[in-house]
């Protein structure tokens, strides 16, 4: 074989390897299945291992037989189909900087269509939601990027000495004020945001979808005291802080009409609209800031799993291409 011909083979190869390369970044399973390659999934984003077992004891998601998973950056996203639509699902395990990194991975290594975000969250507003209800906010905010003010400020929303105890007064640690987040998009300047509403046409939807959904009132033997059912029209509170504290819940309720709290959604929201994604975020109930559950452990299974029926009863709502190798 001449030095020619061996030049030509090695250039041959390695135009191969880096479009095989190049493919594989695009979609994970090119490799294994090109007529997997063109058609869009969605993406169901959820947060702890107790919303992994609802979806696995629901039954509803099938892996796919030739590959049910890929590891990347330390997070396995599940690839299959839930209802008959093609997902990927990914437990993001906890608080906003690792929600948002899962959720730039999925988006970056898999066609996406939109975001569904399910997982648990503390009610703000025991009047309107009890554990094991589900709540699909209109918006959500992000409450914990704080302006911490010097002691002396006039300034500031929440002032630490308001909530002294006995005697309201002074307090060292003065006040803080709310920030807005940087909001990048393709094309656009960055905007300074404090909501992240849902998107429009995925919140109509549901509201239709899921008004007459059955959620489950028992777990184990034990059921809650009253029916669980869907909330719309409320905003959810997003922080890196579990909120467990009833006079903060009181306050972001009444300063800022929020009614869940939980460490992830804003995150999931502020990386969807940055990739220009819709998504939609559902809420279930797990306990009230502040109180203790209501006497039995499984309400934080409950909400986990009416959380995730919603999910799943949207996710049927969206018609998805089929493949056309099947």
């Amino acid at each position: 074989m001449s030095s020619v011909n061996v030049v030509v083979m090695v250039v041959g190869l390695l135009v191969l390897a880096q479009q095989s390369f190049q493919m594989s970044l695009r979609n994970p399973v090119a490799e294994t299945n090109n007529c997997k390659i063109d058609f869009t999934r969605l993406g169901l984003v959820l947060t702890s291992d107790t919303n992994e077992k609802a979806l696995q004891d629901s039954g509803l998601f099938t892996p796919d037989a030739e590959t049910p998973y890929v590891d990347i950056a330390g997070r396995r996203f599940h690839i299959g189909t839930l209802n008959a639509r093609f997902i990927v699902y990914v437990k993001i395990g906890g608080n906003s900087v690792n929600a948002a990194i899962a959720v730039q991975i999925l988006l970056n290594r898999f066609r996406i269509h939109g975001i569904i975000h399910f997982g648990s969250a503390g009610s703000l507003d025991k009047e309107s939601i009890v554990p094991g209800d589900v709540s699909v906010p209109l918006a959500v905010a992000f409450t914990g990027a704080w302006n911490w003010k010097k002691f002396g400020s006039d300034e500031g929303t929440l002032n630490f000495g308001e909530f002294n105890y006995p005697v309201n007064g002074e307090n060292l640690l003065a006040s803080v004020d709310y920030d807005t987040i940087k909001l990048f998009s393709k094309g656009q300047s960055p905007q300074d945001v404090f909501w992240f509403p849902s998107t429009t046409s995925w919140y109509s939807a549901a509201t239709q979808v899921l008004q007459d959904l059955e959620l489950r009132q028992c777990y184990d033997g034990v059921c809650l005291p009253s029916k669980p059912k869907i909330v719309f029209g409320t905003n959810g509170s997003s922080s890196d802080s579990y909120i467990k504290n009833k006079a903060y819940g009181d306050f972001l309720h009444k300063v800022f009409n929020v009614s869940t709290a939980d460490q992830e959604s804003a995150a999931v929201a502020w990386t969807s609209l940055s990739n220009e994604k819709p998504f939609i975020v559902i809420r279930g109930a797990s306990n009230v800031a502040g109180e203790a559950n209501p006497g039995f452990s499984p309400a934080g299974y409950l909400a986990s799993y009416n959380a995730f029926l919603a999910a799943a009863k949207f996710i049927e709502s969206i018609p998805t291409p089929r493949l056309a190798c099947e």
